[in-house]
């Protein structure tokens, strides 16, 4: 493979990535939260009781931003926060019923999103596109 194809071929990765970014922001403006907010929602749904560190841990954030995060959830009303029973210095944050809620509906315009994105390909594409995908997967 030539360089100039390398090239071509990471351009048109960046591409599809933003392309996929853009519509996932598109696709959470009614619920008017960016996408690393709903991605830490979706933490807190899965994981209910999820500690500050764990939702760092699980977005790859520094803790102090796991915190402004979770201000912003619960200022939303989408998230609680509650002492952590085995760890009373430790704080625990639970999906709210509007939290709740919310992801059910956000995981739902999203898969509807993706079905419509990949809906361009047919299946033996789709197919081959998730092999190649996984082969360039760490």
């Amino acid at each position: 493979m030539s360089d100039d194809d390398a090239e071509a071929l990471g351009e048109l990765l960046l591409r599809v990535a933003r392309t996929q970014r853009r519509r996932w922001r598109d696709t959470l403006a009614p619920w008017e939260l960016s996408p690393h907010h709903a991605r830490a929602l979706r933490v807190v749904v899965d994981r209910a009781g999820t500690r500050l560190s764990d939702l760092a841990e699980a977005l790859h954030i520094a803790p102090r931003s796991a915190t402004e995060v979770a201000d912003a959830l619960q200022a939303r009303g989408l998230v609680e926060r509650a002492p952590d029973p085995t760890d009373r210095r430790a704080v625990v944050l639970t999906p709210t019923a509007e939290g709740r809620r919310a992801q059910e509906e956000i995981a739902a315009a999203r898969a509807a999103d993706t079905r419509d994105l990949f809906g361009r390909l047919d299946a033996a594409d789709r197919a081959a596109l998730a092999r190649i995908l996984h082969a360039l997967t760490d």
